[in-house]
């Protein structure tokens, strides 16, 4: 089973991926030329000053010792949860301490040379042995625990945090300081991300202030949780900025999100590692929702999550849905749903969510596109579509697979294009087994159409969406034509 916590990229910038040299050099080079250790002291005076506006901006930016711990370590990492005792508060203080008299006293010592000439290599080793200590104890603590271990204890950041708290009391860091900011709390998927791609391992979803942000000390703004949030709703947002984004956020779609109580009430296993969930309500027993909407469903309690799914099924009556999952190797939530639910259980969702999918029925012309289990929203989208009158006189559905096994509902849309003339399937394969199958990928499909006057929705893997958005694009659909998710 997956860890809970997930190695992905921490360095967006030239500084962030490369700065981990100076470490190597003060550290390593300072042994035999220790006046590169002097380069430290601009360092700390350039942290100190900036953490009295922006935080611990610095330690997710800038800082040498952290680009060595994302963008050379990381991938050797074990990757656990950081030990409770590196993320105590009364750990860090003691070892600020320790830090602070320890350098206090080779200060002292050191002064005594001074207008020698070897005052300043006497005072850059102090600095030398210090890079020296983070790199084999911060090193370890990196490889055998999580990459920024250290950063829990490290003096240079409780030396920020003390910082932050004065500018934060002179009323600087309101203008200055750009926190982690969510677009609108309705939008938020609930699923965790945020904490598990966390190099602090911080948990912004459920720690978010009234003002939409993320207000916790140890956060570096790294930007790591904006870069992987499912849903894009997250930013780096001074005050003012964090404001006027919630008051400009159209939540459309997710203004009828609520609790819901449902019970488990069928499994149906539609294929390997693929299987359909029938949820049936149980408070309250009605739940109305629109085709190309989905739902949360909590996956565990400590720490709360849940997973996005589209709904499958088209419920009249409003009474129940389904959702189609698909199991993903190493999947952490994929892997609580297949091993521990079972038919009866109980179970939470919040939703229905989304607008992105809703198909527009004033639209002439609909093109679905989809590869995989992305396919899952337009089960209902195209059974409703089919089934009422609308202004819509042309419905494509391309759907990619990888082989004809893997198509989904394949007899089911089959049947729709033979009883709807409106209704056109087209399948292609990137490795079929038959000749008879078209060859290639979604893309391919588009490059030979002619797509003015189409209302596109897109639901499907990351990059197929990134290369059919970019398609579209250079083939000049208008923008506001074109709706997406990812699956």
């Amino acid at each position: 089973m997956e860890l809970f916590y997930i190695k992905t990229n921490r360095v967006f910038s030239w500084t962030r991926k490369h700065a981990w040299i100076i470490t190597v050099i003060v550290a390593i080079g300072g042994l035999w030329y220790p006046k590169l250790g002097l380069v430290v002291i601009p360092i700390m005076l350039s942290l100190t000053v900036l953490s009295f506006f922006k935080g611990r901006y610095w330690c997710g930016n800038f800082c040498p010792h952290g680009s060595l711990f994302d963008a050379v370590i990381m991938p050797w990492s074990r990757n656990k949860k950081i030990h409770p005792v590196l993320r105590s508060r009364i750990t860090g203080v003691l070892f600020f301490s320790w830090f602070a008299v320890k350098l206090f006293n080779k200060f002292i010592k050191v002064a005594g040379a001074f207008g020698t000439a070897s005052f300043w290599d006497k005072l850059g080793f102090i600095f030398v042995s210090s890079y020296l200590m983070v790199l084999v104890v911060g090193g370890t603590l990196s490889l055998f625990n999580s990459p920024r271990s250290w950063c829990h204890i490290c003096p240079m950041g409780l030396l920020q945090i003390f910082s932050y708290r004065l500018g934060k009391r002179l009323g600087v860091t309101q203008k200055s300081d750009g926190k982690i900011t969510i677009a609108s709390k309705k939008m938020c998927h609930l699923c965790g991300k945020c904490a598990r791609v966390c190099p602090m391992q911080l948990e912004p979803y459920l720690e978010l202030n009234e003002e939409n942000q993320f207000d916790h000390e140890k956060c570096i703004r790294c930007a790591t949780c904006i870069e992987n949030c499912p849903a894009g709703i997250l930013t780096l947002d001074k005050l003012s900025g964090a404001k006027e984004l919630c008051e400009n956020t159209d939540t459309k779609g997710y203004d009828s999100r609520q609790k819901i109580k449902a019970k488990i009430g069928e499994i149906k296993k539609l294929g390997l590692n693929l299987n359909e969930y029938i949820l049936e309500f149980v408070q309250p027993q009605v739940v109305r929702y629109q085709p190309g909407q989905f739902v949360l469903i909590k996956i565990q309690d400590d720490p709360v999550m849940y997973r996005a799914y589209s709904i499958a099924s088209y419920d009249r009556e409003g009474k129940n849905l389904s959702i189609i999952i698909k199991k993903a190797q190493n999947g952490y939530g994929t892997n609580i749903i297949f091993n521990q639910f079972k038919v009866g259980d109980s179970i939470d969702l919040e939703g229905p969510l989304g607008e992105a999918l809703v198909v527009d029925k004033s639209a002439e012309r609909v093109l679905l596109i989809a590869n995989g289990i992305g396919i899952t929203p337009f089960i209902p989208i195209v059974e409703e579509l089919n089934r009422t009158k609308s202004n819509i006189h042309e419905i494509k559905l391309i759907y990619g697979a990888r082989t004809e096994d893997d198509f989904i509902y394949d007899p089911y849309f089959e049947s729709c294009s033979r009883k709807n003339v409106r209704f056109e399937y087209i399948k292609v394969a990137s490795r079929p087994k038959e000749d008879n199958m078209r060859r290639g990928y979604v893309t391919d499909v588009l490059k030979d159409m002619q797509l003015e006057g189409y209302k596109i929705y897109i639901c499907g893997s990351k990059a197929m969406v990134q290369d059919t958005v970019k398609l579209l694009e250079e083939q000049s659909v208008k923008q506001e034509d074109v709706f997406f998710e990812t699956a």
